[in-house]
């Protein structure tokens, strides 16, 4: 499909907000689940956007910023994707190991923003010197731009090439290529998945995650399914943990009487 001026428009806009979002209220904040799921909405296809945000997000749980940190954005890699993978019709696979690539090079711009907002940084130190309220407002406000346009730039560029543009591209790129990106779109959720497994405490849990994965690849259970059955048994093990402290609690508050009963 041909993406239409007010897609490219609302897409720039929410790349620019996305990051003004994750530094200020956090509504979509850090999460390209979400960013594919509003990106799929305005492409009309939101089954595609939640499937290329699912997979991005995997790559980013337990994993922050701090400080000056710059780490790999998925959320614009979300957008780019989505837009991609419906205008191509080259499939979520390829669409993946596009937004990986543009997920990396956003870092630079990341440093860049980062560096460009230090300007504003220091009016704003040298308007509260002079007692400035509405300077170091004005400030914080210009502050925004450089973050916003970091990202809203390279989605809006990516986006005017329109769909020709995209298919030209896709066409000449050699097989090797295409096959790569497409195995590359494959491994990414294992490797999400990897390592958000080294962030949980799977050897004391790894009976769940061997039924998880019993009822996904061999009975077919679908993932609605695997989360209805898995808050099900998170469920059974909270209420066991409770009645296990409760009695442990009992029993060493209590003393024995003549009958070996335990009384407080």
């Amino acid at each position: 499909m041909a993406i239409t001026w007010w897609q490219i428009l609302l897409l720039t806009a929410l790349a620019f907000w996305m990051i003004i979002d994750q530094l200020t209220v956090a509504i979509l904040c850090n999460y390209p689940l979400l960013i594919g799921l509003v990106a799929g909405l305005i492409m009309g296809d939101i089954k595609t956007g939640l499937v290329v945000g699912a997979t991005l997000q995997l790559m980013v749980l337990g994993v922050g910023t701090y400080g000056g940190a710059s780490m790999p954005d998925f959320m614009t890699g979300a957008i780019v994707g989505t837009a991609y993978a419906v205008m191509s019709n080259k499939g979520v696979s390829f669409a993946i190991g596009l937004a990986v690539p543009v997920g990396l090079l956003m870092v630079q711009l990341d440093v860049l923003a980062r560096f460009t907002n230090t300007f504003f940084l220091h009016r704003v130190d040298k308007m509260i010197e002079e007692d400035n309220e509405k300077g170091v407002a004005h400030n914080i406000i210009y502050g925004m731009f450089p973050w916003g346009l970091s990202r809203a730039l390279p989605v809006l560029l990516m986006l005017l090439v329109g769909k020709n543009t995209i298919q030209v591209v896709v066409n000449s790129m050699p097989q090797w290529l295409t096959n790569g990106l497409s195995a590359a779109g494959g491994i990414l959720p294992v490797v999400g998945i990897a390592i958000l497994l080294r962030f949980l405490p799977t050897k004391r849990f790894i009976a769940y995650l061997l039924i998880g994965f019993f009822l996904a690849a061999y009975i077919k259970v679908p993932m609605l399914g695997v989360a209805i059955i898995g808050t099900a048994m998170a469920i059974i093990y909270y209420k066991q943990s409770e009645t296990k402290e409760a009695t442990t609690t009992q029993t060493e508050g209590g003393h024995e009487n003549e009958l070996g009963e335990y009384e407080d």
